[in-house]
């Protein structure tokens, strides 16, 4: 720590300093931080106006607390906490003034973030409570005078932080991020704790839900019995996720799969799926997904097999996660971690001779820093059998010619074992994984029950291949999770000025965008979701050849 910031800290714990600051001059200087809420500001008086002025009264009312830290989700947050204010709820909003949630910062510039932060968001005090929470954080961390429970919180939270942030599946507790993550976990949870107690909200709403002082408010909110909602954003614009008393990075399917599953595919959705993988497999944008999930287009699978080396065997295709993905935090089953049961497979497969297998490492790692799969395998394997070949995650293979050309998936949590069953392959899953235990599927729950599938599989491969009433309720499933599962939304985290550009909330508050989104709205402030009352709703959206016409 050099000089300035020892300044900083020593000034930052003593009172009114910081205040001082900015009264005297803070304010009237361009601010430099990296935590800017200058997206939020340009709006927020008009955004305000509208909602006062448009604002309905409302019969289920409900006293809903908002929270979020970071300033991109702190801006995204506040929109929905004045949207909910709008729907007529009694709303108050809190936060945490970070910009980088693995960063240090010394108290003198946080204090700063929370004046510029209390200036930027004021107008929004005209239509709720906002509550800098950085001032509900007790002097002392004292967690002797609240429940044990809260102390497993902050350190399942900070393991998941770490693990997230370093991109590994195992934490070192002497890591630097891992004393950050708890010491930020524990102030949060304190605040947090103290505030909800006495706000007595009847829901919290929050982002993500797992990770950061986020995933401490919804345990949190979960300690103290209120009802949490949390959210996410994926790669569909003008759509959300969410989750009621659940954290929705978890993707928990159960109660849209028992109330629409078990039907026919009406041929409208059919044509949706059809087209969304085709763009899936070519490496091109679809309708109002915005992601390609592939780099190079399908060449055919006898290409592939000239390309790998591969032969007449039985082939099993190995698809990974990326290491320490949020999709992967507490997600073991079979093995204690992803990397064992990658390595625990080929080790199987290497006393296998009659079969041969393809691991696919996952292209998004080479959009990530942490440990490689690749490295994984080969200080276990310095020479793989040659049964067995590796295609890292810069290879120009296309992994749907990988599908098509095997005869058993293998997946933790990749969302290609969803799409190897509706390819007709039976699809072994390691990991807990929302599409598991949906009936088109092998889910075993040890390593033993895993390694019997295998033996079963190899003891009669063709006659192992779905049957075409399970391959449709895998194409079922499917569009439930791509198109139904997801609601209507009118402002995405990545689009977020484009977006409000495009639908102020004076549009969202009008009779058409009441129309669309009332319901989404209704969700997060804790009306409970029933899947079967919406039905096939995304079916109104899709047009005859499968386009959606609210594609931006």
């Amino acid at each position: 720590m050099n000089g300035s910031e020892k300044l900083k800290t020593l000034l930052g714990n003593l009172p009114l300093t910081a205040e001082a600051y900015w009264r005297l001059r803070g304010q009237y200087k361009t601010w430099s931080s990296h935590f800017k809420l200058e997206g939020i500001q340009s709006v927020l008086a008009g955004a305000v106006a509208e909602a006062q002025a448009l604002t309905q009264p409302n019969p289920a009312a409900r006293k809903v607390c908002v929270f979020a830290t970071l300033h991109y989700w702190i801006e995204q947050s506040l929109l929905v906490a004045l949207a909910l204010s709008a729907q007529g709820h009694q709303v108050s909003f809190g936060y945490l003034p970070y910009s980088e949630w693995d960063k240090e910062i010394n108290a003198f510039d946080l204090r700063k973030q929370d004046l510029y932060a209390q200036t930027v968001l004021a107008p929004a005090n005209q239509v709720m409570r906002v509550v800098p929470l950085l001032k509900e954080v007790p002097p002392k961390l004292d967690l002797s005078a609240y429940p044990a429970e809260l102390a497993k919180i902050i350190d399942q939270v900070s393991d998941y932080d770490t693990q997230y942030t370093l991109q590994v599946e195992e934490t070192d507790q002497s890591h630097p991020l891992y004393a950050l993550r708890h010491a930020r976990n524990t102030q949060a949870a304190l605040a947090l704790y103290d505030w909800l107690q006495r706000e007595q909200p009847q829901v919290l709403v929050v982002p993500n839900g797992t990770i950061l002082e986020m995933g401490v408010a919804y345990q949190v909110a979960r300690l103290l019995g209120i009802k949490a909602i949390t959210f996410e954003f994926a790669d569909q614009r003008e759509r959300i996720w969410l989750a009621q008393d659940g954290e929705i990075m978890s993707h928990d399917t159960s109660s849209l799969w028992a109330d629409l599953g078990n039907q026919p595919l009406p041929d409208r959705a059919r044509t949706a799926m059809l087209d969304l993988f085709a763009a899936r497999k070519n490496a091109r944008l679809w309708g109002n997904f915005a992601r390609q999930w592939q780099k190079n287009p399908v060449q055919g699978s006898s290409l592939v097999r000239q390309a790998l080396g591969l032969d007449g065997r039985p082939l099993a295709l190995l698809a990974t996660n990326v290491l320490g993905d949020s999709l992967t935090l507490g997600r073991q089953r079979v093995t204690a971690t992803m990397a064992e049961w990658v390595v625990k497979t080929i080790a199987y497969f290497a006393n296998r001779p009659d079969a041969q297998l393809v691991v696919r490492v996952h292209p998004g790692k080479l959009l990530t820093h942490g440990t490689s799969i690749m490295d994984v395998i080969s200080q276990s394997f310095p020479t793989l059998p040659a049964n067995i070949h590796v295609v890292a995650p810069d290879q120009k293979i296309n992994t749907y010619d990988l599908v098509e050309t095997a005869d058993l998936g293998l997946v933790f949590t990749t969302t290609v074992g969803m799409e190897m069953a509706m390819a007709g392959l039976p699809v072994i899953v390691a990991g807990k994984t929302h599409y598991a235990e949906k009936g088109f599927t092998r889910d075993p729950q040890t390593w033993e029950g895993y390694e019997a599938e295998l033996n079963q599989v190899f003891s009669d491969p063709a006659g192992s291949r779905l049957d075409a009433k399970t391959v449709d309720q895998a194409w079922l499933y499917a569009y439930l999770f791509f198109f139904e599962f997801s609601l209507p939304f009118p402002w995405h985290l990545l689009w977020l000025k484009e977006d409000f550009n495009s639908r102020p909330m004076r549009y969202v508050l009008s009779p058409a965008g009441q129309a669309r989104y009332a319901k989404t709205f209704a969700y997060l402030a804790g009306e409970p979701l029933v899947w079967k009352d919406r039905g096939l709703a995304r079916l109104t959206e899709l047009g005859t050849d499968g386009e959606n016409p609210h594609a931006n």
